[in-house]
């Protein structure tokens, strides 16, 4: 499902959003104008920016200020993303090839860097300390993520308190803060911004669960890349641990997870271990978890269109195909 389908309470303002970075990516230098566009163009969701929009329209709607905000974090997404896919090796990314595979990890950096530092220019634009000292904060969080994921690759050792602190970095916290700072451009009241907050926050911790599911469940048509590419990257997520921790084969688990040069075959023994031992539906059960307090957050909110569209998405996450 399009991102304007679940959210066409605010689908004009997000066609804005993506003509106006469609406008930022057009630079002066023909080869940086190509990467970002590639990015730009390669199919991603908007989540963050739309977040940002429906927040908005759950108190009073000003698009003057959340246009800029919105266009600012999902740069700061795509930049996290082109330098992801050098620090991963990855040469594909739902189905279309990488800006790393098609130029190199040089310009990749470049190009990540150049969005980064665009979206600076946009969150200064906002003229709001509260936006500027948020964004800031969670992206220096989303490096830790990133460090913590780099140094912890290939450990089976790993517990569920290792993997929340990840995942909470890498997604869960732009998330949240795409939700609270909607509402802060907007001037909603500090209640207000905190349910949100919290609703960004369990929304974001439960959507970075099933990702990690789909990628042991989902067909390679449907993830846009390999079945089991965390596990070849020796990226040891929920499903994982929790195989690691019940399942009558976790010694060989270990094994191949620890295995830097795994085999094909290696991989799909690793992905039916844990398939088997029940750790598949154990993971989307936190997931559920999660996606049930961000429900009950929502109830702090006034009723409204945009508070329903934020309860299906609740709805829609937990109902991916696994």
């Amino acid at each position: 499902m399009k991102a304007l389908q679940l959210f066409k309470v605010i689908k004009d303002d997000l066609k804005a959003v993506d003509r106006e970075l469609q406008k930022i990516v057009k630079t002066q230098d023909p080869l940086l104008t190509e990467t970002s566009a590639q990015l730009l163009n390669a199919g991603g969701k908007r989540l963050r920016p739309a977040f940002a929009l429906v927040a908005g329209k759950t108190y009073q709607y000003k698009s003057d200020k959340l246009l800029p905000l919105a266009m600012a974090l999902e740069l700061i997404h795509m930049a996290s993303l082109v330098h992801d896919d050098v620090i991963d090796d990855s040469y594909t990314r739902r189905g279309i090839p990488t800006v790393k595979a098609s130029w190199g990890d040089q310009i990749s950096i470049y190009t990540g860097t150049y969005l980064f530092a665009q979206s600076l220019v946009l969150i200064a634009s906002c003229d709001n300390r509260v936006i500027s000292t948020v964004l800031a904060d969670i992206s220096v969080k989303m490096c830790e993520g990133e460090i913590q994921q780099i140094v912890s690759s290939f450990d089976p050792k790993q517990n569920i308190k290792d993997y929340f602190f990840r995942i909470k970095r890498k997604t869960a916290l732009l998330i949240a803060a795409s939700c609270q700072l909607g509402a802060v451009a907007c001037g909603a009241p500090d209640y207000h911004v905190r349910a949100l907050a919290r609703y960004g926050y369990f929304l974001g911790m439960a959507f970075q669960i099933t990702d990690d599911v789909l990628d042991f469940t989902a067909s390679e048509q449907v993830l846009g890349k390999p079945v089991g590419s965390d596990l070849r990257q020796g990226i040891v997520t929920l499903p994982a641990i929790f195989a690691l921790a019940e399942s009558p084969n976790r010694l060989r688990l270990a094994e191949i997870i620890e295995n830097k040069d795994k085999k094909e075959g290696e991989v799909l023994e690793a992905i039916n271990t844990i398939k088997e031992c029940g750790a598949i539906q154990k993971a989307i059960n936190v997931s559920n978890c999660y996606l049930f307090k961000a429900k009950h957050e929502l109830k702090l909110l006034p009723k409204g269109r945009a508070v329903d569209s934020l309860g299906v998405i609740a709805d829609y996450i937990g109902k991916r195909k696994f």
